[in-house]
């Protein structure tokens, strides 16, 4: 399978029975990175996290006691 990297539009293969291949097919909303931009954007969130200033929303889990 053909994959194309949303951040360069390097194009590479992979293999048609991966699970990231079957991801990709089966729902359009997942989109592929390539190793390096993956990598990359890794790095600088780590480095932008190191600053303090770095803030995730994520959503506060209830935890239901039942």
């Amino acid at each position: 399978m053909r994959v194309k990297c949303v951040i360069c539009d390097k194009i590479e293969k992979i293999d048609d029975y991966s699970p990231l291949a079957k991801k990709l097919r089966n729902r359009p909303i997942h989109t592929y990175t390539c190793e390096e931009c993956f990598t990359r954007i890794e790095v600088r969130t780590k480095e932008r996290m190191a600053t303090g200033k770095f803030n995730l929303y994520r959503s506060k889990s209830e935890e239901d006691d039942w």
